[in-house]
């Protein structure tokens, strides 16, 4: 017998997992969690230091997640007026509570690999 659908906020106990389809739509997508990871381990980054970084990404996936990221609040980017023009990634306050969150997932993969 299957159970009824309810919405999350009749169910006291569980966790309503409503609330994360829009996070998890931009986290699922592939490089979304290294970008987080990368810029959180550097404090700040430039674009191509992050390209360095995350090594096989192609410019345009790169450019897409990044604004993805900044779109949902995740990211900041901070843009310079100088010449030549210079840009900065950095995690919101949302951005590294997130990445707290995700760092023993993060962990738990590295230790798969071995």
């Amino acid at each position: 017998m299957q159970k009824e659908s309810k919405r999350c906020t009749e169910y006291e106990d569980d966790i309503c997992l409503c609330s994360i389809e829009g996070i998890m739509g931009i986290l699922s997508k592939k490089w979304a969690l290294l970008i987080i990871s990368a810029i959180g381990n550097n404090q700040k980054l430039r674009y191509n230091e992050l390209e360095k970084k995350l090594g096989e990404i192609s410019p345009k996936t790169l450019a897409d997640r990044l604004k993805e990221l900044e779109s949902a609040n995740i990211i900041k980017r901070e843009a310079f007026a100088e010449i030549p023009p210079r840009v900065e990634y950095s995690l919101t306050k949302e951005g590294m509570e997130l990445r707290n969150t995700i760092t023993p997932l993060m962990r738990w993969a590295s230790l798969r690999d071995k």
